[in-house]
């Protein structure tokens, strides 16, 4: 089997699914499972509608009216006659979410936000699955949550492996064309929930891992895995060939075309990933397998932005060790913040998080107990794999350097712009 994935850049409307039509008779679609992602941004237009829900109640309609109305001017450019089967499971999953908002009573936001945001998904891959029906490709619409089983951890769950592997070898059709969301699993209550922002990469190879695979394809709009973001980078090249071990790395460390949490399954089984154009598929792109390195050997750079760098040092110039450390670590690990960079010095500990779950505050006014707290938002991390001299110095041009940190492969710089 093979294993496809279409991200929402791919579907943002009509000629983009035709486009994912032309894909498949380009590349073959014998035994495959095609995991959709959200069209276009429906995914922050539906984090709009769930910020309106909780907070600004009278322009909840309208936001959701939006949503609707996007999907529907989809579905007239591809289907003429109105009377399809399509416009109804399409507005019944509309019903379904509006029914949502009707009856719920919790207001736990990251509950909120997995049981409204996998409309996107639910929606889109309804309509591709109906449309290639439409051009007489036949195919079979897969709810994702069936199969893939996670603890309720919401908004970034973890799968649940052993029953994961159970389901989708005992349940799943194989030799036929199989339409799945990505980005969605469910609870042992069979709540929806998410696998992380970009999530619907891991689907693919969650279930590449679990049906033995031959591949998986990512189809995105770039040619492949580039040495850098293009809309933050000049002259970003083609990556052609990358290790597991050197794309987990930049996964780890922020590359948007990967997400962290696909490629261990692909590893454990040596099961190749290739990165490819759905403009151009007959091109190259990039393939990720066992192997040395990255061809060709160029730095690779990676922005996040929107950071917080916190630094702390002791209230009594005492030195800073383990308990401490310890201490520091689980009250990140208690308000959810994801440490991309540390760095301790005898007397101050310094770490760039990215606070996902709004919890800033909270976590400062306890750090404030202990320690002298110095906090910087909205800083840039840079961190560049493979560096050299010149590398370095073009990120640290017109900036102002907050910190600094050089290991044998990996610069890591947290910066603010000089004003």
């Amino acid at each position: 089997m093979r294993v496809f994935k279409f991200g929402g850049a791919s579907v943002k409307d009509a000629e983009g699914v035709k486009n994912l039509i032309e894909v498949l008779n380009a590349v073959g679609y014998d035994n495959t499972l095609i995991v959709v992602s959200a069209m276009g941004k429906t995914t922050n237009a539906l984090e709009g509608v769930i910020d309106n829900y909780l907070n600004n109640k009278s322009e909840l309609q309208s936001s959701f009216q939006d949503v609707k109305k996007y999907h529907n001017a989809i579905l007239l450019d591809l289907f003429e006659n109105e009377r399809h089967p399509v416009f109804k499971k399409v507005s019944d999953l509309f019903d379904e979410l509006d029914g949502f908002f009707k009856i719920n009573k919790s207001p736990d936001y990251n509950f909120i936000y997995d049981q409204v945001i996998g409309y996107g998904e639910l929606v889109s891959t309804t309509i591709v699955s109906e449309y290639l029906n439409e051009v007489n490709i036949k195919n079979n619409w897969v709810d994702v949550r069936n199969y893939i089983k996670t603890d309720n951890y919401y908004r970034r769950a973890n799968v649940d492996w052993e029953l994961t592997q159970k389901n989708i070898t005992e349940n799943f059709q194989r030799n036929t064309l199989n339409i799945t969301q990505g980005f969605l699993g469910s609870d042992s209550n069979n709540f929806t929930t998410t696998l992380g922002r970009e999530g619907s990469d891991y689907t693919a190879a969650i279930f590449a891992y679990c049906l033995n695979a031959e591949s998986v394809t990512i189809w995105k709009d770039v040619l492949g895995v580039l040495n850098a973001d293009p809309r933050y980078f000049e002259n970003a090249q083609l990556l052609h060939n990358i290790s597991y071990r050197e794309a987990i790395e930049l996964a780890f460390y922020g590359a948007s075309v990967i997400h962290p949490k696909t490629l261990q399954p692909l590893q454990r089984k040596e099961i190749p990933l290739f990165v490819k154009s759905f403009l151009n598929p007959d091109g190259d792109g990039t393939k990720v397998s066992k192997g040395i390195g990255i061809e060709p050997n160029i730095p690779c750079f990676i922005l996040k932005r929107n950071q917080v760098l916190i630094s702390l040092s002791s209230l009594d110039f005492s030195y800073i060790v383990e308990e401490n450390i310890s201490e520091i670590f689980n009250l990140l690990h208690l308000y959810k913040m994801k440490v991309d960079v540390i760095q301790n010095s005898a007397i101050s500990f310094s770490v760039c998080v990215d606070n996902i779950y709004n919890n800033l505050e909270k976590l400062l006014q306890h750090l404030k107990a202990k320690f002298k707290v110095t906090c910087h938002e909205n800083v840039a991390l840079y961190t560049i794999r493979h560096y050299d001299k010149q590398a370095i110095e073009q990120i640290e041009k017109n900036k102002t350097v907050l910190l600094k940190q050089l290991t044998q492969e990996t610069m890591q710089m947290v910066t603010k712009p000089t004003i």
